[in-house]
């Protein structure tokens, strides 16, 4: 904040808070004996105002949120780059607040740091941690559920960008992702695209329609063009986040119109870091949970 700034909020406060003051200075008035029932002179429909005094109460609690309005900004940040004489911020109650979570529950999570995410698949109150922890940072872009949307994967089946084991998923959380895929547009034009698209199609494992007409010349482009990453049988990359072009799950949307939107477009994708945010600890729970969601039919069929 520059110094300008900051004069010009200390000024808007001082001029709000005399402002204040002088209103209820000036317009106070005193009850005098003999005008009990005078009138303003105001009539509506019968009524009419009184020109009685404010109740003291009423103007000494006005007076009494003045004076702690000018304690709170003597005590804490509000007047510009003035910090308050107690120096308190936000930013410093959360590190307070962190510390303290991590003296309380750190040793628990070193517990369950040293046991593998597989054999955390049987420790309910593990799984439980990770989901609140999860249901706090990542649910914004995957749902509270884990399911994800258009966009954001679903971590709650087994089609996996970059890979689904638990060293997968860990690294994923801790250091983030970054995908990007070119814009094919002005490379392929308007029917190149078409083609691809069509091509895509005729291959995927469910019967999706398709103009077999355009299917050979998509074929030849997809092979020069998107083979590299996708794969020859549309099977994807996970050392390159690459998706399988060939299943059901459709990141960025199924249809006609959304996967020429990719192609021609492209994408940018980022997943950020969480090392910093989570630490070790934390971001081993959450990996538990992350792969109990895609594998409670195995843990089921343990059972």
């Amino acid at each position: 904040m520059s110094n300008a700034l900051s004069f010009y909020i200390i000024l808007i406060v001082a001029i709000n808070i005399l402002g204040c003051v002088a209103l209820l200075y000036f317009t106070r008035k005193k009850k005098q004996s003999g005008e009990q029932g005078k009138t303003t002179g105001h009539v509506y429909d019968g009524i009419e105002e009184y020109d009685n005094p404010m109740p003291r109460w009423w103007l000494w609690m006005f007076y009494i949120t003045i004076v702690f309005a000018i304690v709170y900004l003597i005590l804490y940040p509000g007047l510009g780059k003035f910090k308050g004489v107690l120096g308190w911020s936000q930013i410093s109650q959360y590190e307070e607040e962190v510390a303290e979570a991590d003296a309380k529950y750190m040793p628990l999570f070193e517990k369950y740091a040293a046991m593998s995410v597989k054999d955390l698949q049987n420790e309910p109150e593990a799984l439980q941690m990770g989901q609140s922890i999860f249901a706090n940072t990542c649910f914004g872009c995957h749902g509270a559920d884990g399911r994800g949307g258009i966009g954001f994967p679903n971590l709650t089946d087994d089609d996996w960008l970059y890979g689904g084991t638990p060293d997968d998923i860990m690294y994923s959380i801790m250091e983030g992702r970054k995908g990007a895929m070119p814009a094919w547009g002005s490379a392929l034009g308007e029917e190149g695209v078409s083609q691809v698209v069509h091509y895509i199609l005729s291959q995927n494992e469910v019967e999706r329609t398709f103009k077999p007409n355009l299917v050979d010349e998509g074929k030849v482009k997809y092979e020069a063009m998107c083979a590299a990453c996708h794969g020859k049988d549309l099977s994807g990359n996970t050392a390159m986040g690459a998706p399988n072009l060939k299943d059901t799950t459709w990141l960025h949307g199924g249809s006609i119109s959304m996967i020429k939107d990719v192609i021609e477009n492209g994408i940018q994708a980022n997943m950020p870091a969480h090392d910093k945010i989570l630490g070790k600890e934390k971001a081993h729970l959450v990996t538990a949970y992350v792969y109990s969601l895609s594998h409670s039919d195995d843990k089921q069929s343990q059972e």
